[in-house]
């Protein structure tokens, strides 16, 4: 049973999570929450996952790894954020957070321990091979119906004018 919501209990705002990479439709979910969060308030929270590889077995590798893909993470939250600041979104207030192991299991996570997160924003492919793994898995797969909170699921293909307008 998910956790209850309280994000408009005193002292706690709405959080819009965002898992982010470089993928390009991530910046168009960014936008999205970034504008409704500028119309309604709250907090922006950028999700990097960090997944694990197949080599775990040797530790000195997988701590290489582990640290090449914490500075990919920080550099992605600084890209994502200029991008914001460009954009006209520079007074948001954003979270960064890094996790380590499945992606969906680690929304998952974060969605159950920080009751504020009320959005899950993803960002869908305009690709003809389809929306992109994590839309599939999370909005049409099997914890659809059971997802914690609303998943707001973005066409990669929006411009920052019409984000605006829809937001």
């Amino acid at each position: 049973m998910a956790k209850k919501r309280r994000v408009y209990e005193q002292g706690h705002l709405r959080k819009y999570l965002v898992v982010v990479d470089d993928l390009p439709e991530v910046e168009t979910a960014l936008n999205f929450a970034a504008s409704r969060i500028a119309h309604s308030g709250g907090v922006l929270v950028m999700l990097y996952v960090i997944e694990p590889q197949d080599y775990q077995h040797w530790v000195g590798v997988r701590q290489v790894q582990l640290e090449e893909e914490t500075n990919t993470a920080k550099a992605v939250f600084r890209l994502n954020r200029r991008k914001l600041n460009n954009a006209g979104f520079d007074a948001i207030v954003s979270e960064e957070v890094i996790r380590e192991g499945k992606k969906a299991e680690e929304i998952i996570k974060l969605i159950d321990e920080d009751e504020d997160i009320a959005i899950l924003v993803l960002g869908a492919s305009p690709d003809a091979k389809g929306p992109g793994p994590l839309v599939s898995s999370l909005a049409a797969g099997k914890v659809a119906g059971t997802f914690p909170i609303p998943i707001t699921i973005v066409p990669g293909d929006l411009t920052l004018d019409d984000l605006r307008a829809l937001a």
